[in-house]
């Protein structure tokens, strides 16, 4: 006989703050919070320093959900042009997902607009991380400016995601193109 763990009150804020910020945007109430997690503003408050912690920490928390759906494991044996075509081939396959908004860390830096924001300190480190594997791989594959093929790569993944989310564009066999030209421009093997 297996016992089912329930998820604690901590756990069910966390899960509550990113299944709805997603949805509905950083601006959602703590009411909202709460009765989607079945727990009392007191239980919040004890477990959270504010809102906007709970809001950071499930960013966190979400983090390596998020790298490990859309990056390819290290030293899979892949170049690292098809290491970082997959991260887009990824973005496509998500982006026709029902309910795709766009990347939520992306999102969470639009909305706030505050970079002092707990929240966005998050997602502005996990946006960070991905650059730094685009350059990485860039570095890697012998591309003539590394540094400039990451940020044109991560100016493609967010406009791309931020298309999609909003419904104006569809990825499907448009991204992954668009960046195989780039790495070409680019010298990447």
């Amino acid at each position: 006989m297996t016992t089912e763990v329930k998820p604690n009150s901590r756990e069910r804020l966390l899960e509550a703050a990113a299944t709805l910020t997603y949805r509905d945007g950083v601006g959602i109430g703590v009411d909202a919070l709460c009765k989607a997690a079945g727990v009392s503003k007191k239980s919040l408050y004890q477990l959270f320093a504010s809102k906007d912690a709970l809001l950071a920490a499930s960013l966190k928390e979400g983090a390596g959900a998020y790298v490990a759906g859309l990056l390819p494991p290290a030293d899979d044996g892949r170049s690292p042009r098809e290491r970082i075509l997959h991260v887009f081939e990824r973005l496509e396959l998500q982006a026709g997902a029902p309910g795709f908004q766009g990347c939520r860390y992306l999102s969470v830096q639009i909305e706030l607009k505050d970079q002092r924001h707990p929240a966005s300190q998050v997602a502005r480190r996990i946006k960070r991380n991905l650059t730094t594997f685009f350059r990485a791989e860039a570095e890697r594959g012998g591309a003539k400016d590394p540094d400039l093929l990451a940020r044109q790569l991560i100016l493609v993944f967010d406009g791309a995601s931020a298309r999609a989310g909003i419904g104006a564009d569809n990825l499907n066999g448009l991204v992954a193109p668009t960046v195989a030209t780039l790495l070409d421009v680019a010298g990447l093997r």
